[in-house]
């Protein structure tokens, strides 16, 4: 079963940019969230094939729709409200 995250050969998604861009990161929460990621799958409270299909689930019209950053906040906190770490829309605001 391919996921919205499969979309090689799909037509109608555009080229892929390949411009060089030597910044990692475009603003300051983005490395903050790569910071929590990290700090989180150190504690053991995922892995990085938990994280993975986190991302690969998001429904569709989300996944397109968010940035590569958002995607990974989306999926921390899918996972911590799965885990019972956080209550569930304890992160809407």
């Amino acid at each position: 079963m391919a996921r919205i995250n499969d979309v090689g050969g799909t037509v109608g998604f555009g080229a892929v940019d390949t411009a060089d861009d030597p910044a990692p990161f475009h603003a300051d929460w983005e490395a903050r969230v790569v910071g929590l990621f990290n700090a989180l799958r150190a504690e053991g409270l995922f892995n990085t094939n938990e994280f993975r299909d986190a991302i690969e689930s998001m429904p569709p019209a989300e996944y397109l729709t968010t940035s590569y950053y958002e995607r990974w906040f989306e999926a921390i906190r899918a996972l911590l409200e799965r885990k019972g770490v956080i209550e569930p829309g304890e992160l809407d605001d």
